[in-house]
């Protein structure tokens, strides 16, 4: 009995307790899965040179200023600033408010405090540019802007080997409140924004907490304002990041132009959404080209960035994306990228080196030699258009009209102008020699992939029709580096992109004070320094457009560089995801593009 009553009581309980509601189904993640051609270095901005490793610290870390997503031509809009500089007549004076209420993502260095970004973060930021001790690629921008005191800082530190002194005030760099940055110049620097505070990757705001609190570790602990933290990294390997839970309400916005059919597209479908869109992005390393193509065609990828070349007619057969990718729902993005292909030449190398007219004849007689139409045919699958001088599409100073021997393609002329400086057969062993009888034997740098392997077939080519014995030297790309900045190479292939939407950027391969660094041949000429000197102080204008004229008229008369091509890249998104506009000279765009989480699980 005792027993039925407890089991009597027991129902009671049930019929009156209400039924639990069933907990809703947790949408699914957003994630961006894609994969790197080649391997990251690190995280810490300030040691950074590679565009991998700069792809990850964008997404960290934020700058002042950054660009339009949509906007061509290109245009800078603030991101931490609270709007427009406010820039003194001579261009010398540059007071920059920072927007309150912006802070660095949740980490230990605060010890559990929350971490707004002021003022002096930025003086911090830039400071530590100018330590010698961090051997920064990206100080040469800032001692190009020439900021009061902290080249004269860096100077006598360097002398003295002392630890630097963060702590020390430099007159042309101040937090002049909490809120307040004031940037002093010696001369002129009207394009100092775009230059040093556009950049999420290199110049955006690091904590003083965090490098001190991670030391040595620093390149492994990324901190920033921005709208992705790195949640796992295996080196060389994969990557892992993740939506800031921290990060501020922000909306997309942008401006693209009245008749660009494109940018007005995606601006109606993602205008006044929250970003960032997505909830996490994976990124494998995977330097074959094969294997990278063939993963995002298993869809284990939700997206190519730059498709190889070699699987280009397959990808996008006369410029338009393949009818089977077409009907699987991808869509490509096809970009006339600001970037060059280029052919260093070692101006000090006795040989192809120099400045004399034999020197200069032999430089040219080379470049004159070589079928860059064929190149892209061959070698570049037609996704290339001809180089006429070292600016590139999209920055200030390209011109479409300007024409030049650069792409000329004329042996006739090469071999006459080689037969008028003596590189002439005199052993009679059917090889052109040098002017005083020693044999002329060049070496090319170069490296081991299928792309490097046709081109450096139609380089041997070319120099064999010339009668040019042409030798190959095959390393890795770190090697062939460092062979370039230590100046012991004859000839070697690289690849430029802009950083910024000043076409003077280009030129400073080829200015003086910067050999050994952007500047690899070590090319130095009076002329071009001082006419680049004198374009860093002038407006944007007829008279600085007249400038860059001359500056590639210089660049191609000496031929320190055979510039050959600007690449058309190509980018395929899959059906689930959108929004995807590949930017110019920055680096970041997680947060401007859109995953279908219910159409990728489908995949």
């Amino acid at each position: 009995m005792k027993q039925l009553l407890a089991a009597l009581a027991l129902a009671a309980v049930a019929l009156t307790t209400p039924a639990r509601a069933a907990e809703p189904a947790q949408a699914p993640l957003k994630t961006l899965r894609y994969a790197f051609m080649v391997a990251e270095t690190g995280f810490d901005p300030v040691k950074l040179s590679d565009i991998y490793s700069r792809t990850i610290t964008a997404h960290i870390f934020e700058s002042l200023y950054t660009y339009d997503p949509l906007a061509r031509p290109a245009r800078a809009v603030p991101l931490i600033a609270e709007g427009p500089p406010t820039i003194s007549e001579d261009f010398k004076t540059f007071t920059i408010k920072v927007r309150p209420g912006i802070y660095f993502a949740d980490d230990p260095a605060f010890k559990g405090k929350r971490r707004e970004v002021t003022a002096q973060d930025f003086v911090y930021s830039i400071k530590r540019f100018a330590d010698p001790a961090n051997n920064a690629q990206g100080w040469i921008s800032y001692e190009d802007a020439g900021i009061k005191g902290l080249t004269e800082l860096r100077t006598r530190i360097i002398r003295s080997k002392q630890a630097f002194p963060y702590d020390t005030e430099v007159e042309g760099v101040k937090a002049l409140d909490r809120y307040t940055l004031q940037v002093k110049t010696a001369q002129p620097r009207p394009r100092l924004i775009e230059s040093i505070f556009a950049n999420n990757d290199l110049y955006g705001a690091v904590a003083r907490e965090v490098v001190e609190f991670y030391g040595d570790k620093i390149m492994e602990h990324p901190v920033g304002t921005g709208p992705f933290k790195l949640t796992g990294w295996r080196r060389s390997s994969q990557m892992v990041l993740e939506r800031n839970p921290t990060y501020r309400e922000r909306f997309y916005d942008a401006q693209p132009a009245a008749n660009d059919a494109e940018g007005q597209a995606i601006l109606a479908k993602f205008k006044g959404r929250r970003i960032p869109m997505i909830d996490r992005v994976v990124i494998d390393v995977i330097v074959e080209r094969q294997p990278r193509w063939l993963a995002f065609l298993a869809n284990e990828h939700d997206f190519i960035e730059k498709v190889p070349e070699e699987f280009i007619t397959q990808a996008a057969p006369g410029g338009k994306l393949a009818p089977n990718l077409a009907k699987r729902g991808m869509q490509a993005v096809f970009t006339l990228a600001p970037d060059m292909t280029l052919t260093c030449f070692n101006m000090d190398d006795p040989v192809i080196g120099g400045m004399t007219p034999d020197k200069v004849a032999l430089r040219r007689a080379i470049s004159l030699s070589y079928d860059v139409q064929r190149e892209i045919q061959l070698a570049r699958r037609g996704r290339a258009v001809p180089a006429q001088s070292p600016v590139v599409p999209h920055t200030t100073g390209f011109d479409a009209a300007f024409k030049s021997e650069m792409s000329d393609f004329d042996p006739a002329r090469a071999r006459a102008l080689l037969d008028m400086y003596g590189y002439v057969d005199k052993d009679g062993d059917g090889w052109r020699d040098l002017p005083d009888g020693t044999a002329l034997v060049l070496t090319r740098n170069t490296q081991s992939d299928a792309q490097s392997r046709e081109i450096d077939t139609l380089w041997d080519k070319a120099l064999k029709d010339l009668g040019i014995r042409l030798q190959m030297k095959i390393q890795q790309w770190p090697e062939n580096l460092k062979a370039a900045q230590a100046g012991n190479y004859q000839m070697w292939p690289v690849g430029s992109t802009a950083a910024q939407l000043d076409g003077q950027g280009s030129l400073q391969r080829y200015y003086g004070p910067a050999s050994g660094t952007q500047n690899l041949p070590r090319f130095k000429d009076a002329r071009f320094d001082a006419i680049y000197d004198r374009m860093q102080g002038l407006p944007d204008g007829p008279e600085r457009e007249a400038l860059f004229k001359e500056a590639k008229r210089l660049a191609v008369a000496y031929v320190p560089y055979k510039i050959h091509t600007h690449r058309i890249l190509t980018d395929i998104e899959q059906p689930w995801m959108s929004g995807y506009r590949r930017p110019l000279f920055w680096q970041d765009f997680w947060q401007f593009v859109d995953i279908d989480a219910t159409k990728q699980a489908g995949r």
